[in-house]
């Protein structure tokens, strides 16, 4: 998206798709629409508005002077903390340790429902929704430098109204939380899993929920994403070493867990359960009801959807450009892997046997060897929603101040309490609310619709509307008419999740009223696998 060019167009009315949105510094134009320059060779297309008041640092920030990588250096030049640091392949960390997460232990389940074949298909065409969303909001950030994050984005899309700002904002909070949430549950399930029944513990859930949220409040607390990208590699390395464990096992033990050998059996609860060698299906069995094969495709799209923390990596990037190839990297190994996993313990484990995650499914000692590796990033994937909801108050609490730049007591102590609040909300929400994966479902439902497909569907037409502005036509060929289409299409998609992943969100949360599976609030019972 932004390759230096030999020198400006003939024509400078009409340039062909390829050279879209790039431009050497000669075919610059002053003012709100002239082309925002990268780097002293290249340039990227046009603002879609004026720099917001909220993230200009100076009254002389107002115009498009703080529209560039080489102003946003300056601006840190001498700074005891300084926060463009990032290089590509540390962002690539941060990536990795983000996608690369427990929630890939639920791919056997999506599969076990929606079938192996169109599981996999799926799989892969998510992964490149995502990836292409993903390119046009780095494009909308190198046209934009000075957004920090999501919320700056909210703004400028909606027409720079303050409603946009607090809508994204809240929906941003809250999503940020709720996952901060979810690890506080799965950390709690990991040692109840890993203690059983030691009668030692007491209110062993509650207990264990205060624990691990108090490891993840000090592990939160380095100020820049240079630094928590060393932590990621970690995190990301050990989670590699979890499911390939994972998916070994499934083929190694004999059977999985819960397995019996008759073919029907009623279980002692007095369910009718089937039974026998494990049942692999490549398409939906008859019985799959729609909700169900829709839980399963928003449960693959979960796991990928994750730009809402984007913006803040590439607001902390060296050089910003480079984005493309930390986000090519993670994709392909992401493809790859929950692919692989999925398939592998889905064949394994059968349709009977499949639980969520699929650690689950797996023999005792199998189970607790490939779940302990799961530590770092049931511990780190929440410390970096985390960071990323506590750099956003911090920065708007010392906007222009020496707290944000310096190492001061006022700013450690504001940091640190922002963060332990945070932590104290997610303790809080995880303990609460009975039905939290169900409500999870439903929040993702509610905010990954806009940030993981409306939001860049509109932020595609709001650029090229720009370069209209600037004097930059496309040819009208079949490759724009199909970009055009497919951010349509995004668009669209981006409404079905609100709408009918919604809905779909809500009937899990009545089902499990009725089938009496909600747990009591701050419950002392054991959550383990």
């Amino acid at each position: 998206m932004s390759a230096p060019t030999p020198g400006p167009p003939r024509d400078k009315s009409r340039i062909d798709d390829a050279n879209a949105s790039t431009a050497c510094k000669e075919d610059a134009r002053p003012g709100l629409w002239s082309w925002t320059k990268v780097d002293d060779t290249t340039a990227v297309g046009p603002r879609i508005g004026p720099v917001l008041q909220s993230v200009a640092t100076t009254s002389s920030d107002s115009d498009d002077s703080i529209a560039s990588p080489g102003r946003q250096h300056e601006l840190e030049k001498g700074n005891a903390i300084q926060y463009r640091t990032c290089s590509w392949q540390k962002t690539a960390a941060l990536l990795f340790s983000e996608y690369i997460c427990l929630a890939i232990m639920s791919f056997p389940w999506s599969y076990s429902v929606s079938g192996l074949v169109p599981g996999l298909i799926l799989t892969v065409v998510v992964c490149l929704v995502v990836l292409y969303t993903s390119l046009v909001l780095w494009e909308f950030c190198l046209r934009h430098p000075e957004v920090r994050d999501v919320c700056d984005i909210g703004q400028m899309l909606f027409w720079n109204k303050n409603w946009a700002w607090w809508a994204t904002a809240i929906m941003f909070l809250l999503n940020n939380t709720f996952i901060q949430g979810l690890h506080v549950v799965v950390g709690a399930e990991y040692l109840n899993t890993m203690t059983g029944t030691d009668p030692g513990v007491a209110c062993r859930t509650v207990s264990f929920g205060i624990i691990v949220a108090l490891v993840c409040w000090l592990c939160s607390l380095p100020r820049t994403f240079n630094t928590l990208s060393k932590l990621g590699v970690f995190s990301a390395f050990f989670t590699f070493i979890s499911v390939i464990l994972a998916a070994a096992f499934s083929g190694a033990q004999k059977h999985p867990a819960g397995y019996d050998p008759r073919p029907s059996f009623t279980s002692d609860s007095g369910v009718a359960s089937v039974g026998g060698s494990p049942i692999v299906t490549a398409f939906p069995v008859k019985s799959a009801s729609y909700i169900a094969c829709f839980n399963a495709f928003l449960n693959i799209s979960y796991t990928f959807i994750g730009q809402i923390t984007l913006p803040s990596f590439i607001a902390e990037m060296r050089e910003p450009k480079d984005f493309p190839k930390a986000l090519w990297a993670c994709a392909i190994a992401e493809v790859v892997l929950f692919s692989v996993v999925g398939a592998v313990i889905y064949v394994y484990t059968g349709n009977q046997y499949m639980t969520a995650p699929a650690f689950g499914s797996l023999q005792e000692t199998y189970k607790k060897a490939a779940f302990s590796f799961m530590i770092p990033t049931i511990i780190f994937l929440g410390v970096l929603y985390a960071s990323v909801s506590t750099r956003f108050i911090f920065f708007r609490i010392f906007k222009n101040s020496q707290h944000r730049t310096e190492h001061t007591i006022t700013g450690w102590s504001t940091w640190a309490a922002i963060l332990l609040t945070t932590w104290i909300c997610a303790f809080v929400i995880a303990e609460v609310i009975p039905f939290f994966s169900s409500l999870l479902s439903l929040m993702s439902s509610l905010f990954d619709s806009f940030f993981g497909f409306i939001f860049w569907g509109v932020a595609y037409f709001r650029m090229r509307k720009a370069d209209a502005r600037a004097g930059i036509t496309r040819k009208r060929g079949i490759g724009t008419i199909l970009l055009e289409g497919t951010n349509i299409l995004i668009i669209l998609v981006g409404f079905l999740f609100l709408t009918f992943g919604s809905y779909a969100s809500v009937l899990g949360i009545l089902e499990a009223y009725d089938t009496g599976s909600v747990r009591s609030v701050f419950s002392c019972a054991s959550n383990g696998l």
